[in-house]
């Protein structure tokens, strides 16, 4: 039961990028700098994926 609910929990945290978050939050600690807020990380994000040519339907 508790290996399905720590994979649930993985999932979850793949799809709203959470995981992403505080790997960006880490690096910033790490090499000093300043880091995004969540709705700067989040647009930057989104900005990259619509960028992406296999994102295209076209």
């Amino acid at each position: 039961m508790r290996a399905l609910l720590r994979g649930l929990r993985w999932c979850a945290r793949q799809i709203d990028g959470t995981d992403r978050w505080e790997e960006h939050l880490r690096s910033a600690a790490e090499h000093g700098h300043r880091p995004l807020t969540r709705r700067e990380f989040e647009r930057r994000r989104a900005d990259a994926r619509a960028g992406a040519v296999s994102s295209r339907c076209c």
